[in-house]
């Protein structure tokens, strides 16, 4: 079954590149337009040290913005979920401040932090934020009821009730929103570059496009979307360490999209 799991996508991606290669050539599109997947590996080969050099920095950025929105976004959903003052005041706040493009505050972010590593971190943790909050608030608050009883009853402090019983409760959800946040992480630290950078991938796409290098474009977004890909597998890798009893659920889970996958094809 995993063998499966792996070989379907992986099948389905070799035949789109493929399909992609075999199109560029036969309705000859321009380099600088579309560039064949064969001239982007070429690049990529021949710009292994630049794109390796700051795609270090690009995933610096984004791994430091993710880990300071759980350091920042667990505690915060902690107080939400523990005062109902703060959840009445807090929570619309930060509905109101995620409904604001970051793309549109960025520059402010450049302007009063320059730009250093510091903005892209700030940026990356920004577009991160969000879904840790929520997704670990909603888990604390979703506690079973009856254990919450249960422990009640016992006379628990609010603290022993939050640790025993909240908490672990609610690690799925956290664990759910932090795979969101940490892809986020890397968008967020692209929109950084884009805005004001000396370095990163963000910052040579930028370079790439205006010299017309479509090439080195593609070869940076595959860079990208393999530095997401990898940092979502690893919370995931994390996520079964820490919650050996949830391996279960996610089986259940991806069983039926596969079967009906494998159905499609």
């Amino acid at each position: 079954m995993k063998l499966h799991r792996i070989a379907l996508p992986a099948l389905n991606l070799l035949a789109l590149v493929i399909a992609w290669e075999l199109a560029v050539r036969i309705f000859r599109v321009p380099e600088f337009v579309l560039p064949a997947p064969t001239a982007i590996l070429a690049t990529m080969v021949k710009h292994a040290p630049a794109l390796w050099r700051n795609s270090l920095f690009t995933l610096y950025e984004s791994v430091a913005g993710f880990l300071l929105s759980v350091l920042i976004g667990v505690p915060l959903a902690i107080a939400i979920v523990w005062s109902a003052y703060l959840r009445n005041t807090l929570y619309p706040i930060l509905l109101l401040f995620q409904s604001i493009p970051k793309t549109a505050i960025a520059p402010l972010i450049i302007l009063w932090l320059g730009y250093g590593d510091l903005s892209k971190i700030v940026i990356a943790f920004l577009v991160a934020f969000f879904p840790v909050v929520v997704d670990t608030a909603m888990g604390l608050m979703s506690a079973d009821g009856d254990a919450l009883d249960l422990v009640r009853s016992l006379r628990s402090t609010r603290w022993q009730e939050f640790v025993h019983i909240r908490m672990p409760h609610a690690l799925p959800a956290f664990f759910s929103g932090a795979k969101v946040a940490i892809t986020l992480a890397v968008i967020g630290a692209v929109i950084g570059e884009f805005v004001g950078a000396s370095n990163g991938l963000g910052y040579l796409i930028l370079l790439s496009t205006s010299s017309l290098q479509t090439d080195l474009v593609f070869a940076c977004l595959i860079i990208l979307a393999a530095q997401g890909i990898m940092l979502f597998y690893l919370i995931e890798s994390i996520e079964w360490l820490v919650l050996p009893w949830n391996r279960s659920s996610h089986a259940q889970m991806a069983e039926p999209a596969f079967n009906a996958a494998g159905r499609g094809g």
